[in-house]
């Protein structure tokens, strides 16, 4: 058998991350809504966590804040989300910028628009070397190169002078996997690596990431719609909807026994290759709710179809089912896949 990406994970060590009751609102002209409520995850050292849900769910809103990068009209209202003990939310904007690039990295959604279309890809990597390691420029660039190597990008010399519409859309990804851990971060943040390539760039990605995790120890967490991934990397899984997480476990806890009703719903969206031909795919009605509009009780309890008066008038708590397998649904040993 091939061997899965999965397999080259590297030995999980202590927390990295912890996320603890997190609330994040965003002022607007209507007022301060909440999109994130009573969030919490942990992540540890070498491990890749996976978080998932629809657009709207709140996914990239959490990551943002894990790296100190919320916009200025959003704000971490309550809780805590602690790296390696310290509280990143109470952090001067002079430490931030400390602590990301050095022991925190991003790569953001979309590669075009992520990098600078007017500085050649040498410059772009380059630079983090100057501002964390406090090289020059002629040692700034050759450790561009080594790293552009390191990511597998072909012709490294001749490629750190190009911009980056010279470059594939897989390629200009790698730059940016080489820019977030250009040094060695402990805790990588992916928020949709692989949505705007084609499904053999996408596999490609996806290993190197894993290769190079296996290579740094660094913890990955995965920002994602696509659970064909989730299943391919990760090694927990945080399920959102509508601002907050409604079932978490192991990935083979979430897949094998999913037990919340949007997360049953989400592996029913999976094309199978047992499914026998003219099978349709399943779907959930309606949309996420929108900040401004969030239903009481469970905000799930319009498109669920196991809602009673209950789910209307009432927010599940969070219930531990076994290990570290977790749902927050008044009904969930109702839910069937």
């Amino acid at each position: 058998m091939e061997k899965n990406v999965r397999d080259l994970a590297p030995h999980i060590g202590q927390c990295l991350l912890d996320v603890q009751n997190v609330a994040i609102s965003f002022q607007t002209e209507k007022g301060r809504y909440r999109a994130v409520d009573d969030v919490s995850f942990k992540v540890n050292q070498g491990e890749t966590l996976a978080i998932v849900g629809e657009s709207g769910c709140g996914k990239s809103v959490t990551a943002l804040a894990t790296m100190g990068l919320l916009p200025e009209m959003g704000k971490v209202e309550a809780g805590k989300i602690l790296f390696e003990g310290v509280d990143v939310s109470k952090l001067s904007g002079s430490e931030l910028r400390k602590l990301r690039g050095n022991q925190m990295g991003m790569i953001f959604q979309e590669p075009m628009t992520a990098l600078n279309p007017v500085y050649t890809v040498g410059q772009q990597v380059s630079e983090v070397f100057k501002i964390h390691q406090n090289m020059n420029s002629k040692q700034a660039r050759q450790a561009a190169i080594a790293m552009l190597e390191k990511v597998k990008i072909p012709d490294p010399h001749k490629r750190i002078d190009e911009y980056p519409f010279q470059l594939s859309g897989g390629m200009r990804q790698r730059v940016l996997i080489a820019i977030a851990l250009a040094c060695n971060p402990k805790l990588l943040i992916a928020d949709e690596p692989t949505t705007a390539l084609d499904v053999t760039i996408q596999l490609q990605i996806l290993k190197l990431m894993k290769e190079l995790q296996n290579d740094l120890g660094t913890a990955i967490i995965l920002i994602t719609h696509d659970l064909g991934v989730v299943a391919e990397m990760a090694d927990n899984v945080v399920v959102m909807y509508a601002g907050k997480v409604v079932e978490s476990g192991t990935v083979y806890e979430i897949f094998d026994n999913p037990t919340h009703p949007y997360t049953v719903a989400l592996l029913d969206c999976i094309p199978k290759i047992t499914n026998e031909k003219g099978t349709e795919l399943g779907s959930i009605k309606g949309l996420v709710p929108s900040i401004f509009n969030r239903p009481p009780g469970c905000s799930f309890n319009n498109r669920c179809p196991n809602a009673q008066e209950k789910c209307i008038s009432n927010a599940p708590q969070t219930e531990l089912i076994s290990g570290s397998h977790s749902v927050a649904c008044h009904f969930h040993n109702t839910a069937e896949v």
